[in-house]
């Protein structure tokens, strides 16, 4: 019999998504995906040559538990630089992915019986950790067309027993930034209440259209001894697959987190780790500045075809690389009692008939959303796209006929 815990966790949810896609491709059907989390690019040459010589140079052992001092030196770096608060190495945890740096927060703060805000729609990995460490995640809904959340709702759902709140901007998979005004007020609520700030800053390298990426610490330098600020470089170096991640907090919990990476993964991927180093000494920001201007033209071509939807809102898509759509009034016109009752039914039609996979905002708690990644290759990008305004074009006179 499994333990408890497991019966905690969400489900697959994006990897359900994954298994989907490649069980259609199986069948011959040419699918085009726009579920992945991930831009589809090859990372820049210069991650490539730091791993390839990491490997000839014999890198096969151990690093500290919380990284390679030079890498954290130089995440250091950078993240002063992004910030203009100045960091050092003993300020910074290296991470096998952005996932183990939410992990260690969790565990590193949170007691059973503790509860954790989460603005919802989010990740599911948030609320799938508060559970496995002992705690309840208390879910605040963050409301269409802006998807930022309102302070007062946030307020109303601070108790005595909660520990934290945990922010995500720029946003997945609603693509919201958050202003700088919300910003202070998460901060004030925090400093308040004595509460912890899980920042997950992950999309910070995508914002669009004159939006600002600001994090929490810069909004409200007052929160930087109450918050721990994960990272990540798989999105922004188009490495999802290299597990390489970081996070910034105060010296405790990068004491804690030394303690729980010697006991989990010992440490982050060497390869990894030389090959991170050596992309943030000789890097001089093209790779970067090219895909934000790939993925920029990619969000207005969606935006422009999106835009041919009859009932569906055109989305914000401030930030990150997603296009999130709230069905809430194409699923109220559509027939009572048809097979069409939810995102979940139409993102299972929208892979059967148009042959174009998505993740239905279920998987991020909210009943209306569907997700679109326009990081996929653009000439795709757009093919699919097309189909899917035609499929929902259609839907509501397929299912009266029906």
């Amino acid at each position: 019999m499994l333990a408890q815990r497991i019966s905690l966790l969400s489900g697959p949810g994006t990897a359900a998504a994954r298994e989907a896609v490649a069980a259609a491709a199986a069948t011959g059907r040419h699918i085009i995906d726009l579920a992945a989390g991930e831009v589809i690019i090859e990372p820049p040459l210069s991650v490539c040559e730091g791993a390839i010589a990491a490997i000839k140079a014999g890198t096969n052992r151990y690093t500290d538990s919380i990284g390679l001092p030079p890498l954290r030196k130089a995440i250091a770096e950078k993240l002063s630089a992004e910030t203009g608060i100045a960091w050092d190495t003993e300020d910074i945890v290296v991470t096998a992915g952005a996932k183990q740096g939410l992990l260690d927060a969790a565990l590193a703060v949170l007691n059973p019986g503790d509860e954790v805000i989460i603005i919802r729609p989010c990740w599911p990995t948030f609320s799938s950790q508060v559970l496995l460490a002992g705690a309840k995640p208390v879910f605040v809904d963050a409301r269409p067309p802006t998807y930022i959340p309102d302070i007062e709702a946030i307020r109303a759902a601070v108790a005595p027993h909660t520990q934290a709140i945990i922010i995500n901007s720029p946003n997945n998979p609603t693509g919201a930034v958050y202003d700088r005004a919300t910003l202070q007020a998460i901060g004030d609520l925090a400093v308040n209440h004595h509460l912890w700030i899980v920042s997950d800053e992950c999309y910070s390298s995508f914002v669009f259209a004159g939006a600002r990426h600001e994090s929490i610490v810069m909004a409200h330098p007052g929160v930087r001894s109450r918050t721990i600020l994960v990272n990540a470089f798989s999105k922004e170096l188009a490495i999802t697959g290299w597990r390489l991640g970081y996070f910034a907090a105060p010296r405790e919990i990068v004491s804690a987190a030394k303690t729980l990476q010697s006991h989990t993964t010992s440490n982050a991927n060497v390869i990894a780790q030389h090959a991170i180093l050596h992309h943030l000494q000789v890097g001089d920001g093209r790779f970067e500045r090219e895909m934000h201007q790939r993925l920029s033209q990619a969000r207005n071509t969606g935006l422009l075809i999106l835009s041919g939807l009859q009932h569906v809102a055109t989305p914000g898509a401030e930030g990150s690389f997603f296009l999130y759509l709230d069905l809430s009034r194409l699923i109220s016109i559509l027939p009572a009692g048809g097979p069409l009752r939810s995102t979940d039914d139409i993102a299972r039609f929208l892979l059967a008939e148009a042959g174009v996979a998505s993740i239905a905002g279920n998987t991020f708690g909210d009943l209306n959303g569907l997700r679109l990644s326009f990081g996929a290759p653009p000439d795709l990008l757009e093919l699919g796209l097309k189909r899917v305004v035609e499929t929902l074009n259609n839907l509501k006179k397929k299912q009266t006929a029906a």
